[in-house]
C-alpha cells in the first residue's frame, strides 16, 4: 500500500468511490453525484492548501482522504473539517484508518488546532470509527437533511491536534511542508498502531 497526494487524473476513480455514498446512502447529503468536471475542480481548489490523500494498492486507489476550511471566517482558520471515503469493496482492511493517520499529521504539521468530522447519524459505525482516531462527540442537530425519504441528523466529533496553543500562527499550506516530512508523515501512518 501507498499513500500519496491526489492527482487530477485520479478525479474519476475518486469519483466512482464517492457515487455510492451519494446514491444509496446518507452519509453523503449530496443527492446527486457531482459531473466530473465539477469534482475534480473541488479536487483542486481544496489541495491548493489543503492535504488530498489517497491510498492505493498495485496501481488501484481504494480510499480517499481530504481536508477543508470547517467554516470561512477568519476566526476559524484553525479548524478543519475532515472527511474519508473507503471504496466499497476494500473497507475493514484499515484503509480509513491509514488515511487518517496521514491526514491528521499533516494538518498538525501545518499548525491547525482541530480537526471537526462532520457526520450523518444515525450512523454508529463512522461514530465509532472517528472515537477510536481521538475525535470526542461534541454535539448532535437533529432532522437537519432529508435523504432517501428519512430525516437524518448530524454530530460533530471533534480532535483536538495543537493543543495548547494560546495564539496560533498562520496556518501553513500543504505544500510549505518539507518533503522528508511528507514522506515520514506517510510512512508512519501505513505502520499498524
Amino acid at each position: 500500500m501507498r499513500l500519496r497526494f491526489a492527482l487530477p487524473s485520479d478525479a474519476e476513480a475518486l469519483l466512482e468511490i464517492y457515487r455510492p455514498y451519494v446514491e444509496e446512502t446518507t452519509i453523503s447529503f449530496e443527492t446527486e453525484t457531482p459531473s466530473l468536471p465539477v469534482f475534480r475542480r473541488r479536487m483542486e481548489e481544496i489541495s491548493a492548501r489543503f492535504p488530498y490523500i489517497v491510498l492505493e494498492e498495485s496501481g488501484e486507489i481504494l480510499g480517499y482522504a481530504y481536508a477543508h476550511p470547517f467554516h470561512e471566517r477568519a476566526a476559524f482558520d484553525w479548524t478543519l473539517e475532515t472527511t474519508v471515503y473507503v471504496r466499497r469493496d476494500a473497507r475493514g482492511r484499515g484503509i480509513g484508518a491509514a488515511l487518517y493517520r496521514s491526514l491528521l499529521a499533516l494538518l498538525t504539521a501545518q499548525g491547525a488546532v482541530t480537526a471537526c468530522a462532520v457526520v450523518t447519524v444515525p450512523n454508529d459505525p463512522s461514530v465509532a470509527f472517528h472515537q477510536t482516531m481521538g475525535f470526542t462527540q461534541e454535539g448532535v442537530l437533529p432532522h437537519v437533511g432529508f435523504k432517501l425519504d428519512r430525516w437524518c441528523g448530524i454530530t460533530y466529533l471533534c480532535r483536538r491536534l495543537n493543543d495548547g496553543v494560546p495564539a496560533p500562527g498562520p496556518l501553513r499550506g500543504v505544500w510549505e511542508l518539507e518533503k522528508t516530512e511528507i514522506e515520514s508523515i506517510f510512512a508512519k501512518a501505513l505502520e499498524k498502531p
